[in-house]
C-alpha cells in the first residue's frame, strides 16, 4: 500500500501543531494586555481543551459515518479561521472567540489517528501512531520559537502566520489526501453532541475503559507540569521563561527521538502493553523525585525519565485503544479517548496552580504521582490474553 497519504496526514498534524505552538506561549501576554486577571487567563487557556472535550467525540463519530477526509478538511479550515481571528483580535472577547472556535473545530488529532488505523496493519500501527506523536512534538517545539520571532513584527503577526500555515494545510489536504474509510455501510452510533451512551459503552468494555482512564490520569499528571514545573524551577533554580523554554525543548527532542525512531522497533520486541506499563513507571519515578532535585544534573536526569516515559505511553495507549475498537468505530473510540485527554488538560494546569497556592511547591508532583499510581494499576489490569486474541484476529484476516 502507498504510504504517501499517511505521511501527508503526519504533515497535516505537524503544520497544525506548529500553528498551535506559535499561539499558545503568547496567549497569556496578549490576554494580560487586554486586562485579563490570572484566573481569566486560566479560563482562556482551558477554553480550547474544554471545547475539544465536548466536540472531539462528535467529530470522531461523524468521521466513522462520512469518512476521515471531510472531517480533516473541516478541521484545518476551522484552524485557518480561528488563527485569522486571533491575528485581528482587539479585545479579550475576540481572543475567547478565537480559542473557542479552534477547540470546536479541532478534530485533527483523533481523526488523523483514525486515518492511520484505517491504513496500517496491526503490526505497524504503533509505529505510525508514534510518528503522529513525533509530528506533534516537532510542531510544538518549533512553534514557540517561531511565534516569539513573529511577535517582534506586530501583535497580530503570529496569528496571521499560523493562519497562513493552516491555509496551506487546507490546500494540501484538498488536492492530495484520499479518503481512508472504505466501508461506510457499517452501522455507527447516532450523532449526539456528548454521547454519554458511547462513553458508557466504552467503559463497559474493560480493556478500552481501563486504557481511556490510563490516558486521563497520565494526562492530568503530565499537564499540571505546564504550571508547576516553571514555578518550581523559578523557585529552586531562579530560572526564567527562556531557561524553561530550553528544558521543554529538551523534553520535546527526546519525544521526537523515541516516537519518531525507536517506538516501532520497541513495539516489535516488547509489545504495546509492556511499553505502556514501562512508560508509566518511568513517569512515576521522574515525577516523584523532582521536588528533591537541587542540582541541574539531577533535574536533567529526572526530566529525561519524564520525557522517555511520556514518549512510550502516548503512542502505545493510542495503538492499544485502536486495536480494541471495532473497524466501524475507530473514530468514535479514539474520539472518546481524546475527549478525556482534553478534559484532563483542562483539569491539570488548574490543579497545578491551585495546589501550589494551598499546599506548597512540591505538591503538584506528589499528587501527580498519586494519579500515575492509579494509571499504573489500571494499565496492569489490561489483560494479556485479550491482546493475544486481538493479534490472532488480525493475523487471520
Amino acid at each position: 500500500m502507498k504510504r504517501t497519504p499517511v505521511y501527508l496526514v503526519l504533515m497535516t498534524v505537524f503544520i497544525d501543531l506548529l500553528g498551535f505552538g506559535i499561539i499558545i506561549p503568547l496567549l497569556p501576554f496578549y490576554a494580560e494586555h487586554y486586562g485579563a486577571t490570572p484566573t481569566v487567563i486560566g479560563l482562556l487557556s482551558s477554553s480550547y481543551s474544554l471545547m475539544q472535550f465536548l466536540f472531539v467525540p462528535f467529530w470522531g463519530r461523524l468521521s466513522d459515518r462520512i469518512g476521515r477526509r471531510p472531517i480533516i478538511l473541516m478541521s484545518v479550515f476551522g484552524s485557518f479561521i480561528s488563527y485569522l481571528i486571533f491575528g485581528f483580535a482587539n479585545s479579550l472577547a475576540v481572543l475567547f472567540i478565537s480559542r473557542l472556535l479552534a477547540g470546536f473545530m479541532g478534530a485533527n488529532i483523533s481523526t488523523a489517528q483514525a486515518y492511520i488505523a484505517d491504513t496500517t496493519t496491526f503490526e505497524e500501527r504503533a509505529k505510525f501512531m508514534g510518528l503522529i506523536g513525533a509530528s506533534f512534538g516537532v510542531g510544538f517545539m518549533l512553534g514557540p520559537m517561531v511565534g516569539g520571532m513573529m511577535s517582534r513584527i506586530s501583535a497580530g503577526a503570529p496569528g496571521f502566520l499560523a493562519s497562513g500555515l493552516s491555509l496551506v494545510n487546507v490546500v494540501l489536504a484538498y488536492f492530495m489526501l484520499p479518503e481512508s474509510l472504505k466501508d461506510k455501510s457499517k452501522p455507527v452510533r447516532k450523532l449526539r453532541l456528548l454521547n454519554i451512551k458511547a462513553m458508557r459503552e466504552a467503559f463497559h468494555r474493560p480493556a478500552i475503559g481501563n486504557l481511556v482512564l490510563v490516558f486521563f490520569f497520565y494526562t492530568v499528571a503530565f499537564s499540571n507540569l505546564y504550571v508547576a514545573f516553571p514555578l518550581f524551577t523559578g523557585y529552586v533554580f531562579k530560572y526564567n521563561a527562556a531557561d524553561n523554554g530550553y528544558l521543554f525543548a529538551y523534553i520535546g527532542l527526546i519525544g521526537i527521538l523515541v516516537q519518531g525512531g525507536a517506538i516501532g522497533r520497541l513495539v516489535k520486541r516488547f509489545g504495546e502493553r509492556a511499553l505502556m506499563v514501562s512508560g508509566v513507571v518511568l513517569l512515576l519515578a521522574g515525577l516523584s523525585f523532582v521536588p528533591n532535585a537541587h542540582t541541574l544534573s539531577m533535574l536533567v536526569i529526572l526530566i529525561t525519565l519524564l520525557a522517555i516515559g511520556s514518549a512510550l505511553v502516548s503512542p502505545s495507549l493510542t495503538s492499544l485503544i485502536s486495536k480494541h475498537a471495532g473497524s466501524s468505530e475507530q473514530g468514535s473510540v479514539l474520539g472518546v479517548s481524546q475527549s478525556f485527554s482534553s478534559l484532563a488538560r483542562v483539569i491539570g494546569p488548574f490543579w497545578g496552580g491551585f495546589i501550589i497556592g494551598t499546599a506548597g511547591i512540591a505538591w503538584p508532583f506528589y499528587t501527580g504521582s498519586i494519579m500515575l499510581l492509579a494509571a499504573l494499576f489500571l494499565a496492569w489490569r489490561v489483560p494479556r490474553i485479550q491482546l493475544k486474541q486481538v493479534s490472532d484476529l488480525a493475523a487471520s484476516k
